[in-house]
């Protein structure tokens, strides 16, 4: 689920401090509620899990060195995802993922944690984003906070990019989607109808047009995924040709499903307004079970 170094690190603390991994940074938490790691470079959430149950998030056991990208926990695309470029721009998913941030407040009680941050430096002429990340016993939720400071409206899109740590990808579920219209990645963009709920047999890259709740099933536990401020899921496997820094069988292990504002549905931001995009995980209820 995480690499061996990065679960040695999570043990062998108590509290919280800050750790070198992989030539980056990490804020790690490890309290009686559960466990949290936060990557500086892209205020990237690597690692979550609650008292008593299992990882919630996959990471790569070889990530890219640096300037490169962490691959795994909750990746921000910002302010753009995938590679819809603004004129003149080329980096994939947007420069958050990349940058340096730091951390502003960690504020912790009995219950959980709520880590700010922001970044180190200025990545769009207009735009600044936040972080506000929130772990407790039995939930995680990302906040992700743009605002325009200038003085026209301005086109965006984004995305938590999450990695579920899952037992075979291909035996997993994900409902809430049925019905949804989609864009189909690997057959340039085509557009179809999701017939039935989503049954993950092989690689697949789908932009749902959907803000309903979806709910992850990998035969061991149903995670609730709810959002806001976001109008399209992306769901995300690359099957037996994962990218260079996996191996197929971990790749195995994970399977994306992501809030992301996309082409579907992008924002135009007007002058001094915010924009809130929000991730919300958490087990599905006994009683919402009895009510699917």
């Amino acid at each position: 689920m995480i690499p061996e170094s990065l679960r040695a690190l999570v043990d062998a603390t108590t509290g919280q401090r800050n750790v070198e991994w992989q030539g980056r940074t990490l804020l790690i938490i490890n309290q009686p509620w559960g466990e949290l790691a936060v990557c500086h470079q892209g205020a990237q959430v690597l690692h979550y899990q609650p008292a008593g149950d299992s990882p919630w998030l996959w990471v790569t056991a070889t990530p890219a060195a640096l300037p490169g990208s962490i691959r795994g926990g909750i990746p921000l695309c910002w302010p753009w995802f995938a590679d819809e470029y603004p004129a003149g721009e080329t980096e994939l998913h947007g420069p958050a993922r990349k940058a340096g941030w730091r951390i502003d407040a960690v504020d912790e009680d009995e219950e959980g944690v709520e880590v700010h941050a922001s970044p180190e430096t200025t990545l769009h002429t207009a735009l600044t984003p936040r972080v506000v990340i929130f772990a407790g016993r039995r939930f995680l939720k990302v906040e992700l906070i743009t605002e325009n400071n200038g003085d026209a409206p301005i086109k965006m899109t984004a995305a938590l990019h999450t990695y579920f740590a899952v037992p075979d990808a291909f035996a997993c579920r994900v409902t809430g989607l049925a019905g949804a219209s989609y864009l189909d990645k690997r057959q340039d963009f085509s557009r179809f109808d999701q017939q039935g709920e989503l049954g993950v047999r092989g690689p697949l890259d789908h932009i749902y047009q959907s803000s309903k709740i979806q709910v992850l099933e990998d035969g061991q536990r149903r995670l609730r995924i709810a959002k806001q401020g976001s109008d399209s899921t992306v769901v995300w496997h690359p099957g037996d040709t994962p990218p260079a820094d996996t191996s197929v069988e971990d790749a195995r292990g994970f399977l994306c499903v992501e809030t992301a504002c996309t082409r579907l549905d992008p924002v135009w931001l007007p002058p001094g307004a915010q924009h809130l995009l929000v991730q919300h995980i958490s087990p599905l209820t006994d009683d919402e079970t009895s009510n699917n």
